[in-house]
């Protein structure tokens, strides 16, 4: 059984699987696999018809036991607008699970929740400081980018995997509501695909 991402950026198209897949094994659902992400811009995302579309082709696959909507909630409200989205994108997805997760307000807020797993890589140094409120950045790739010596920047296609595959789930889960909110949706499509976790999140990240 296999979970179908829809993202909006490159970088996700190979960031979002990782993710979802660290999930998983931290979930122990075992059997459940992630799909190729279908990428879709930001722009056909948030329009009905265009969604729609999306999420019926995501539902094509026959062994797809549910869709996960990924993409970043900029300067919209996620908690405003990701429930008319998810209800637009159930109606397309008939009897397949179906989910909306905005990353407040930038995907990259979780690297900046858990900067401190992520120095030494992709040219964040040993001394980076950490961001008291995550997701309050307008430009959290311009807040990695700060981080950064010597005028590396940030590329979302080169570092966005390598820096999902280091994410501290932990500190993003405590510190950025809309993880916390990819989490719960998560563990929602993996129990309706009958891979249910047997405690979800793990306790050690709500203790």
């Amino acid at each position: 059984m296999i979970i179908q991402p829809i993202v909006e950026g490159q970088g996700d198209e190979a960031a979002v699987p990782l993710l979802l897949r660290r999930l998983r094994d931290e979930a122990q659902a075992w059997g459940l696999e992630v799909g190729r992400p279908h990428r879709r811009r930001r722009t056909q995302l948030v329009k009905k018809d265009s969604l729609q579309s999306a999420v019926r082709v995501a539902a094509l696959r026959e062994d797809c036991a549910g869709i996960l909507i990924l993409f970043d909630a900029d300067d919209d409200c996620p908690a405003e607008l990701a429930p008319t989205l998810e209800q637009w994108a159930r109606e397309a997805a008939g009897e397949i699970p179906c989910a909306v997760v905005m990353a407040n307000r930038e995907y990259e807020a979780w690297f900046l929740a858990s900067i401190e797993a992520l120095r030494g890589r992709a040219g964040i140094p040993p001394e980076a400081a950490s961001h008291p409120n995550p997701e309050a950045p307008r430009d959290a790739k311009g807040e990695l980018e700060r981080r950064m010596p010597g005028g590396a920047s940030y590329s979302a296609t080169v570092d966005q995997a390598p820096l999902t595959a280091h994410l501290d789930l932990q500190s993003a889960y405590r510190r950025c509501r809309s993880f916390r909110k990819l989490v719960s949706a998560f563990g929602a499509l993996a129990a309706n695909a009958g891979a249910a976790p047997a405690v979800w999140p793990p306790a050690a990240w709500v203790s």
